[in-house]
């Protein structure tokens, strides 16, 4: 923009044969009404004034250029622009290369399909319903379908609260009333799905009184007992979720279905191309042969950083496979499970699945 007003005042000049304050007066509409008389002290001005508005521009840049992305806040503020001090430059090109990386991978997981079944706005989870219909309470608890949950109330074989109810349309209290079929208690408890971006130091457990800090503490809020799918260890970051789904922990948890996961990598080490192409051909570990589905470098300048994909659910499979190449893992981040990612999720937040996503994942559609 600057460049453009300095082309337009000299072409003026050489036209109209003014006087050098004349084309200052011209530059910017803040000295053009205060006369010619004074232009050298204008001109002064009119150049801070545009130093000034550059600087910003170039600070609202760097703001820019941070936001959304939690690594690069200090990326371009600290030092300013135009700062002499030794090893900005080193600090820009971390910032790249963190930007490559991030990139790279937002690229392999591109090409994966994804749960988006009406991502809700705000994250906002979806609450728990304490009173719903008989038949519904019913048939959450895993005895039969809602329709047969009907037939069971109008045969006179359910009782609530000690008294037998045969009237469709029946309401109960999920917490506190007493709902039996044939003198068995049933607990209706709604099925509840939770989707977490575990943070570092957390162990995935449900109780552990030898832990510090488990992934339950960062639960507090969620009314249901609810249970982790799979496992992440301590130092494993990512895609984490849980549920009271007995059924659907199965389906996403056991080999047979084979449900993918891809992990950001960052090794002590750049990875040599043979052992790159050894890791997909499958490598011989304790408990067997094991081949990565997909493995690529997500920063062509820093072959530390991987993406690896694998379906495996053998324990700690990721970090044993480098380790027995020599090579040790300094992060590892899980960034897809089952067609899940963390997305608009920061480290140690967590949200209820939607309708829509629990519907995509029972449907078995990804693997």
């Amino acid at each position: 923009m600057e460049d453009n007003k300095r082309g337009t005042r000299k072409r003026i000049v050489r036209k109209t044969g003014e006087s050098h304050a004349e084309k200052v007066d011209y530059s910017t509409s803040r000295s053009y009404s205060s006369g010619r008389s004074s232009a050298s002290g204008e001109r002064k001005s009119s150049s801070g004034e545009r130093k000034s508005s550059f600087g910003e521009r170039k600070s609202s840049f760097g703001e820019r250029k941070s936001f959304g992305s939690a690594p690069r806040k200090s990326g371009y503020g600290k030092p300013a622009y135009g700062s002499s001090k030794p090893g900005f430059g080193k600090r820009t090109a971390s910032v790249k290369k963190h930007s490559d990386a991030e990139d790279g991978m937002n690229a392999m997981l591109s090409r994966k399909p994804q749960v988006t079944g009406k991502y809700s706005d705000s994250n906002v989870k979806s609450e728990i319903q304490e009173v719903v219909r008989l038949n519904k309470f019913i048939a959450n608890s895993g005895v039969c379908s809602r329709r047969e949950a009907d037939t069971m109330i109008q045969g006179g074989v359910v009782t609530v609260n000690g008294e037998v109810v045969t009237e469709l349309g029946t309401k109960v209290n999920i917490y506190t009333d007493d709902v039996r079929f044939n003198g068995q208690r049933l607990k209706g408890e709604a099925k509840v799905y939770i989707l977490m971006n575990k943070p570092k130091g957390y162990v995935t457990t449900a109780a552990d009184p030898h832990a510090e800090k488990t992934v339950m503490d960062l639960l507090k809020g969620c009314p249901t007992r609810v249970f982790p799918v799979g496992r992440l260890d301590k130092n494993t970051t990512g895609v984490l979720m849980f549920t009271n789904d007995g059924e659907m922990s199965e389906r996403l948890t056991h080999p047979s279905f084979n449900k993918k996961k891809i992990y950001q990598v960052v090794l002590d080490h750049a990875l040599k191309e043979e052992d790159q192409q050894a890791i997909l051909k499958g490598i011989e570990l304790g408990d067997g042969l094991i081949a990565a589905d997909e493995l690529e470098y997500i920063d062509a300048h820093d072959h530390r950083q991987l993406g690896i994909e694998i379906h495996s659910g053998k324990n700690r499979i990721v970090r044993r496979i480098f380790e027995s190449l020599g090579y040790d893992v300094k992060a590892l981040d899980r960034v897809y499970f089952a067609g899940l990612t963390k997305k608009g999720l920061k480290k140690g937040d967590w949200r209820y699945l939607t309708e829509g996503e629990v519907n995509i994942l029972k449907m078995g559609a990804f693997v």
